[in-house]
């Protein structure tokens, strides 16, 4: 417990000697900060001051994609500084490293996409017979957990982080999880601003990612954030994270943060096509370092298949996560077109 404390390397420790958090550990902190671990990879903080009563419960996720590192070298030094008394919140946090396993062979996963495993698909089909699906599994009963402790008229915040397989020529962006009958807010779009993240792809549907998980069961203000492109752990540009890395930590340590965003500062897409893999013969028809984002004319051939073909239904179509290799049955491709936001909660 020293050694977590003095050097705060939890996601060491959860990664080389998992065994030690097998069964869960509470302690406190000598600045009244109550840790709590319940798994490898999964640990909350929550502030005891009598002056630091939390109205606001923030889960921080990353590595559910073992190979996006910078998010993971993000969130391990949140935890370390917040160990060792470097850092202090003002606000319940949940920090979860992912994909452990994924990180270790430096892969996107092991056997399946944890990212498509959430709202209960792991126990589809076959069941949690994989390790992505037991840890999904896993993950989603310690948000339940987590979230179970706010009051009703309490905020809750779940930001997923994530780095992008290609480059985009919008760096950063978020996934904004559809919210059926609840409005988009104003006051989350201008915090994700303050991250440096100025474009926003409106989710129209219901997903299996974990963000919308968190939206859906939880009512919680969620998004999945790409802060920019995937690299090996060490060998990401940490300057260019550096708004996210500020606005987040002024999230979890001051008592209140309220950027401010003018609409016209932002870039809003809807999704259009949705393009699943039916075939192993699946083709897109661009170069492999096309980045997110590129648009494309009307009736330009985006991709196919055996029996299909897919192009763009619109001047300005744009593509985002396009991916041949993906399982036959996924998501292998989103295309998207400008939009707005009529109405928004303050």
């Amino acid at each position: 417990m020293q050694q977590l404390i003095q050097h705060g390397e939890f996601l060491s420790l959860s990664r080389t000697e998992p065994q030690r958090f097998q069964t869960p550990i509470q302690f406190e902190l000598d600045n009244h900060t109550k840790v709590a671990i319940s798994a490898p990879g999964i640990i909350e903080f929550t502030p005891l001051s009598l002056d630091n009563i939390s109205t606001k419960h923030i889960v921080l996720s990353c590595g559910v994609h073992g190979n996006e590192t910078a998010p993971i070298e993000m969130c391990d030094d949140w935890v370390k500084s917040i160990l060792t008394g470097r850092l202090e919140v003002t606000h319940r946090v949940l920090f979860l490293f992912g994909n452990l396993p994924a990180m270790d062979i430096a892969k996107r996963f092991v056997e399946e996409n944890m990212n498509r495993l959430f709202s209960g698909a792991h126990s589809e089909g076959d069941g949690c017979n994989n390790i992505e699906r037991q840890r999904a599994k896993a993950l989603e009963e310690a948000i339940n957990q987590f979230f179970a402790h706010a009051q009703a008229d309490e905020q809750k915040f779940h930001y997923d982080l994530h780095t992008a397989i290609r480059s985009s020529k919008n760096e950063k962006f978020a996934v904004y999880p559809y919210l059926h009958e609840r409005r988009y807010s104003k006051g989350q779009l201008a915090f994700l601003a303050a991250c440096g993240v100025k474009t926003i792809l409106l989710s129209e549907n219901p997903t299996t990612t974990f963000s919308y998980f968190s939206s859906r069961q939880h009512g919680a203000h969620a998004f999945t954030v790409e802060l920019g492109k995937v690299r090996p752990f060490g060998e990401n540009d940490m300057s260019r994270f550096a708004q996210a890395k500020e606005a987040i930590t002024s999230l979890i340590s001051r008592e209140d943060f309220s950027p401010q965003v003018s609409m016209d500062e932002l870039d809003i897409f809807r999704v259009n096509q949705v393009v699943i893999k039916n075939a192993d013969d699946f083709t897109l028809h661009f170069d492999d370092d096309t980045p997110n984002f590129t648009d494309f004319t009307k009736g330009t051939v985006l991709a196919s298949e055996s029996g299909k073909t897919y192009v763009a239904q619109q001047d300005g179509e744009a593509i985002v996560f396009p991916n041949a290799d993906v399982a036959i049955g996924q998501r292998a491709m989103l295309t998207v077109v400008p939009t707005k936001l009529e109405t928004l909660d303050v």
